[in-house]
């Protein structure tokens, strides 16, 4: 199961009513790179494809396709705000390491 905080949640209605893209999902996806060997992808996306695992949480439409679900299984996305700047944060009990910039971990 891949969840959003209510904090991440409320982040997200937030883009998506200034974007004008209320009513799309939101796409998870893992792609291979990064200096750690793997990124996380957060886009809206208009519609799941037939093979998405499609995922409510606090009213937010998740789509992940079967590939990426097996990285992102348990984990916890959440908006934080801080001296270092603002962001999603994901919090997945499957990482085993990460890189010094943050933006990619291994498994």
């Amino acid at each position: 199961m891949v969840s959003l905080t209510d904090k991440a949640a409320e982040k997200v209605r937030e883009i998506a009513e200034a974007e004008g893209l209320l009513g799309q999902g939101l796409r998870l996806q893992v792609k291979g790179g990064g200096c750690s060997g793997f990124q996380y992808d957060l886009y809206f996306d208009e519609k799941p494809t037939d093979m998405d695992q499609i995922v409510d949480s606090h009213g937010i439409q998740l789509f992940v396709d079967p590939l990426s679900l097996q990285y992102l299984e348990g984990t916890e996305i959440d908006y934080v705000e801080g001296l270092s700047g603002a962001g999603f944060k994901f919090g997945n009990p499957q990482v085993k390491g990460t890189c010094g910039c943050g933006s990619s971990f291994s498994v």
